[in-house]
């Protein structure tokens, strides 16, 4: 494109620079507007990209029909697909008729989606068919619906980033990236800086009739090594505070101070959220995950400690019965043995905690042979195999009544009369 030709494009729509970054950004747009290829403009928050998709519809064969700005950001994700693809009536609340949407309305015109990296994810797999095949469904529809739409999209997001965090799919970047655009950032356009400062000072002094502000050399340098975060959005604000709070008209260094921030900025591609980053919604997850985990070690817990006090309970009811029967109490340790009773659970040796394990029957007393300096006294297995044996020739050999006397269940009867062997010599 000749410079003349160029100039004319910056006359039209009101933009100012000269900076070869912007005027190849100018040529890409102007060069691809002709054809229906899609465009995705790439720069920082507050550079202008918005510019960028209304020359190209105006100088394509479409400028005669419709053209949509949309911010993607701005529509909430419970709605967007409506706002966009239309929605039949009555296909959810609220819906008392039928809306055709942008892509309905928009047929045979141009479509531009700002910060098009913000659109959920269902609705990228609705944005990626309408590129590829020009199709689409109404919400709440059953019907394939048709239109031929110009898509312009823009975003100050890095895509890179967002499609390895998940957040973008990576066949929907490469359809809308067809020609790509780069917008410069205004600390890189050099002299632009003062030329945009002198535009906003003009358009202050006419709009308000107040005498337009400069800048002294030291503050020339001072607005040309500032890192412009918020880009020429910021520019023309601080501008605009400049024009309207300043007691004098030309601003030195000292009073451009005042006006710029001096805490750190940011000057990179916004990202999405990382995995790393705080999110309410990922601590909530968590919690949720860490509740149930510690819902079931409560609930293995509450089990394995009542069949332990069930047990303790049975060798209890043993005991008394063997006292009431005039036999030595399971409870009762002979002279010069370790303590091997019920009551020494809870006793038991800090350091030396029994392990319960919910895949073994756990036993409440330890049976071991417990032998006196003499040898005459009997094992707790001995005296146990007593008790049983005794309720079972009182009961003829009935289970369920020998347990019934013994205060303990049948479930348990049955376990003591496998520990002592006696399951196959006694009958039902």
């Amino acid at each position: 494109m000749d410079t003349s030709e160029l100039q004319k494009i910056k006359q039209r729509y009101n933009i100012v620079g000269n900076c070869d970054a912007l005027n190849h950004a100018l040529d890409v747009a102007l060069q691809v507007a002709a054809t229906d290829l899609s465009v995705l403009i790439v720069g920082e928050s507050g550079v202008g990209k918005e510019i960028i998709p209304r020359l190209i519809h105006d100088n394509s064969p479409r400028k005669r029909e419709k053209y949509f700005a949309i911010n993607c950001g701005s529509i909430p994700e419970g709605t967007i697909d409506s706002e966009l693809f239309g929605h039949e009536k009555g296909s959810f609340t609220g819906a008392i008729g039928e809306s055709e949407g942008y892509f309905g309305t928009a047929n045979k015109g141009t479509i531009f989606l700002d910060e098009v990296g913000e659109l959920p994810i269902a609705t990228q797999a609705r944005l990626l068919r309408v590129l590829e095949t020009g199709e689409y469904i109404r919400v709440g529809g059953q019907k394939i619906m048709k239109t031929d739409v110009r898509i312009v999209a823009a975003t100050n997001v890095n895509m890179h980033k967002a499609i390895t965090e998940g957040r973008f799919r990576e066949d929907l970047y490469y359809r809308l990236n067809t020609i790509p655009i780069q917008m410069p950032p205004l600390r890189e356009r050099g002299e632009d800086i003062l030329l945009l400062f002198r535009l906003f000072t003009m358009q202050m002094a006419e709009k308000y009739r107040i005498p337009r502000i400069t800048l002294t050399e030291d503050a020339k340098m001072m607005m040309m090594k500032y890192k412009w975060p918020g880009n020429v959005r910021q520019l023309k604000n601080i501008t605009e505070q400049m024009s309207v709070l300043s007691q004098k008209r030309e601003i030195d260094a000292e009073a451009l101070s005042k006006f710029i921030p001096h805490d750190q900025e940011s000057t990179e591609l916004t990202t999405t959220a990382t995995p790393d980053a705080h999110s309410y919604e990922s601590e909530r997850e968590i919690l949720y995950k860490i509740l149930y985990e510690l819902r079931g070690n409560v609930g293995d817990l509450r089990r394995e400690m009542s069949t332990l006090r069930k047990q303790i309970d049975d060798n209890n009811t043993l005991n008394s019965f063997a006292n009431a029967r005039g036999i030595q109490s399971l409870a009762a340790p002979e002279p010069n043995t370790q303590p091997t009773d019920i009551s020494a659970l809870h006793h038991y040796p800090t350091t030396q905690q029994p392990h319960f394990s919910p895949y073994q029957d756990v036993e409440a007393e330890e049976i071991r042979e417990n032998d006196s300096a003499n040898g005459e006294s009997l094992n707790l297995s001995d005296i146990g195999r007593q008790v049983v044996e005794k309720a079972l020739e009182r009961n003829g050999g009935n289970r369920k009544k020998a347990a019934q006397e013994l205060g303990i269940s049948d479930r348990t009867l049955y376990r003591r009369l496998k520990q002592y062997g006696l399951d196959k010599q006694d009958k039902e």
